[in-house]
């Protein structure tokens, strides 16, 4: 089914080249002159996908997002900035927002396909859990129809509290009474400690469908760690207390939750022997290979992290990281556009020593 993409941008030759653009690529384009245009035609339209200047009359880019964010119908169609703003105060306040992505004018035909492909198949991958979790709805008493792990999430995305973090944003910290466990719905978290020195050490990545925030179901004991929110989150919130019943007298789901987080612990070992033991070239492409894991859904695409988070990760510092970074693009591994990295050569990036 051909997709459709309204397209937003008083500029008429822009606005003319790029629907062409995009008719080309088979989709369905609607343009819209201005902000306040635009917005009647998302809610009359309902598109697939939104990309939208921001300097306009009438209404602003800006503007058409917040109020298509408080439109039900309108709130969780993907939204790409396209414009000539290319401060870093003008990218962030649209990603703060709740924008999917920002491209900077002139931009490459590829780069405006590629973000628009990406954002497209998520919705489509997002999509498919809601079907699933429809299809697995839970119709009588939770003891009798959880039988797996994944009935349990599907079980308290029904059941329990929702709340949206914005990039950069403390979901707990450490020290905080550990109440609740979280799943997220959508987005990616990062947990992490401050040494004696300051310097912060992620201690574990968590992505959509993930689970976090887990300490002892039998003493009353605070977070050992902070979790914060690396990319615009929702996640769902819910009793440890909860939980607990509900393992109490179902042994399928306790041993499914047991080796879901026997394999966190595993990882998080595998990630300390990297940071111990590997070479500062190898952690890098490591970290790289786990982030491209983490975040995508093929190693090939971009990863938009924040440098010092990888460094992090890696366990090394930033000024290092970078250059290594520098050394993996000149050796032909991986390719850098400002905060994108692309792996170019995963096979050799495995390889490395």
């Amino acid at each position: 089914m051909t997709k459709k993409i309204l397209f937003i941008e008083d500029d008429p030759v822009v606005r003319e080249n790029t629907a062409e653009l995009l008719e080309l690529a088979n989709y369905e384009v609607i343009t819209g002159a201005n902000g306040k245009i635009g917005v009647g035609l998302a809610k009359k339209h309902i598109p697939d996908i939104i990309i939208c200047d921001i300097l306009m009359p009438e209404l602003d880019g800006y503007g058409v997002l917040k109020v298509l964010s408080q439109y039900e119908k309108t709130k969780h169609i993907p939204f790409i900035y396209l414009s000539a703003k290319t401060e870093r105060q003008d990218v962030r306040k649209g990603m703060d927002m709740g924008a999917d992505d920002y491209i900077t004018k002139p931009f490459e035909e590829a780069e405006l396909i590629s973000a628009i492909e990406s954002r497209l198949a998520k919705v489509d991958i997002l999509n498919e859990k809601i079907a699933k979790k429809l299809k697995n709805k839970i119709e009588t008493t939770a003891e009798n129809k959880i039988k797996t792990l994944e009935h349990l999430k599907n079980y308290f995305i029904e059941k329990a509290d929702k709340f949206s973090f914005k990039l950069g944003e403390t979901i707990y910290h450490e020290g905080d009474n550990s109440n609740f466990i979280y799943l997220i719905q959508k987005g990616m978290v990062k947990t992490y400690k401050i040494d004696e020195q300051g310097k912060e050490l992620i201690t574990a990545l968590y992505k959509d469908n993930d689970l976090f925030g887990f300490t002892s179901f039998m003493h009353n004991m605070s977070y050992q760690e902070s979790a914060m929110a690396i990319e615009n989150t929702v996640v769902i919130r819910f009793l440890k207390q909860d939980l607990k019943n509900l393992l109490h007298n179902n042994r399928t789901v306790t041993l499914d939750l047991i080796d879901y987080l026997t394999d966190s612990v595993y990882e998080i070992k595998e990630q300390l022997l990297q940071m111990a033991y590997s070479s500062v070239r190898k952690k890098t492409a490591n970290t790289i290979l786990q982030f491209a894991q983490k975040i995508k859904n093929h190693p090939d695409d971009g990863i938009r992290i924040s440098r010092s988070d990888l460094a992090s990760v890696a366990g090394i510092a930033t000024e290092t990281f970078i250059r290594t970074l520098s050394g993996l693009k000149k050796d032909g591994l991986i390719d850098i556009e400002g905060r994108n990295i692309k792996i170019i050569d995963i096979d050799k990036l495995k390889k490395i020593y």
